[in-house]
């Protein structure tokens, strides 16, 4: 029998005959029971119930480490991930502004929550803003807020993110997609604690703790001049770095159980993923990470159907995007451009997707290690794919 310790939230082995139910101190209570048939459920809001054998070790582990964490918060089983873990618990206590390094999809987000929840400011807001999926010519008037009649279409007048979290945190995410000019307006507002909005000719108090999380190579991105030395400094008092998921393998399982459980159409049905999978996953590439591990458990529930064991034939890893149009482009037929059957156009559209998409093979689908191959921006990378998805030279499900 397996339990829970009741005060801080580990786990530890207990000889008992009945189903202990065993209180952590989130008030979250852990269920555990001897069973033939192992299963893990969500047993209303506060309750996880597990029946474990002692035949699926490596799943009861995970399942017991999403049980003491939550599965609201960061999943951490790999030593280098409960050592970062300790470092955030530390900075959340503080009110210095913190720089969260990482590929995508390895959870910054998460991280971040965690450092507000934990912090002081926990009970105020949470906002977290993408920078790169924000247009430029707005992003000023959504991070400082501007007056009605500011500019055109500015029917009303807007607080801005920066006020919106104000008692709380701002999460600036994809800070190196920041323009130059802003980022000096940025950095004002760390600087001074306030913002001008749009419009406005006096500025305006704010009290903010900011997170910012980037998965660029930043020191790099000043030496190119595409980022401002003074922001990084003021940024980069308390650097946090996540790993790419391949480099925490001990973490893979815990986080697939948490994503089993998040998703699955019964939650207190009782799901179990079989040992053999949980190896296939351990020794996969992960090149989309966290994100990359969430479509393929979505994917295995789908596939399992009514079935509540998830086995290795419904594992269906994410592939590097391939174009529709064939594997290479064929030399260019003058006499059929010249009658209208090949129009150049096409063929440097198709010439430059299949460069784009030997690149991003090349990089294990890496999309920032493939922009900088290319000598151009993410930004532009991800406009480039988006036209080649809509033109049909991406298959469904392609580049991430």
């Amino acid at each position: 029998m397996l339990c829970a310790a009741p005060t801080e939230g580990e786990i530890q082995l207990c000889e008992v005959g009945e189903t202990i139910p065993a209180r952590r101190r989130d008030d979250r209570v852990l269920a555990v029971n001897r069973s033939a048939r192992p299963a893990l459920a969500r047993m209303g809001a506060n309750m996880l119930r597990l029946d474990y054998s002692d035949a699926y070790a490596r799943m009861t582990r995970a399942a017991l480490t999403v049980a003491a964490a939550g599965t609201d918060g960061p999943i951490v089983a790999d030593a280098g991930s409960q050592a970062l873990m300790t470092l955030a618990r530390r900075v959340a206590a503080s009110t210095i502004p913190v720089l969260i390094e990482g590929p995508t999809g390895t959870g910054k987000e998460v991280l971040s929550r965690f450092i507000h929840m934990a912090s002081t400011r926990a009970d105020g807001p949470f906002v977290a803003v993408n920078c790169a999926a924000m247009p430029e010519a707005m992003l000023e008037a959504l991070l400082f807020g501007h007056r009605k009649g500011a500019f055109t279409g500015a029917t009303e007048a807007s607080e801005g993110f920066f006020r919106a979290a104000d008692g709380g945190t701002l999460l600036l995410d994809e800070l190196g997609e920041m323009p130059l000019g802003l980022q000096a307006k940025l950095l004002r507002a760390l600087q001074e604690g306030e913002v001008v909005p749009l419009g406005a000719t006096q500025p305006v108090k704010v009290d903010v703790r900011v997170i910012a999380a980037t998965n660029r190579d930043l020191p790099r991105e000043i030496a190119e001049g595409r980022f401002r030395e003074d922001l990084y400094y003021r940024l980069n008092v308390f650097p946090l770095r996540l790993t790419a998921l391949r480099e925490r393998t001990e973490d893979i399982a815990p986080l697939a159980v948490a994503m089993l459980l998040r998703h699955a159409p019964d939650t207190q049905g009782g799901y179990w993923i079989a040992e053999e999978v949980l190896a296939k996953l351990e020794a996969h590439k992960w090149p989309g990470n966290v994100r990359e591990l969430e479509n393929v458990i979505r994917r295995a529930l789908l596939l399992a159907g009514d079935d509540r064991t998830i086995a290795a034939d419904h594992i269906v890893f994410d592939h590097p995007a391939t174009p529709v149009v064939g594997a290479s482009v064929s030399p260019v037929n003058l006499a059929a451009a010249d009658t209208g059957e090949r129009k150049l156009s096409a063929v440097v559209r198709q010439s430059e997707a299949q460069v784009i998409l030997d690149t991003l093979d090349d990089n294990d689908g890496n999309r920032l290690a493939t922009a900088r191959a290319l000598g151009i921006s993410e930004r532009t990378l991800r406009y480039r794919l988006a036209s080649m998805r809509e033109a049909g030279l991406l298959a469904a499900g392609g580049a991430r």
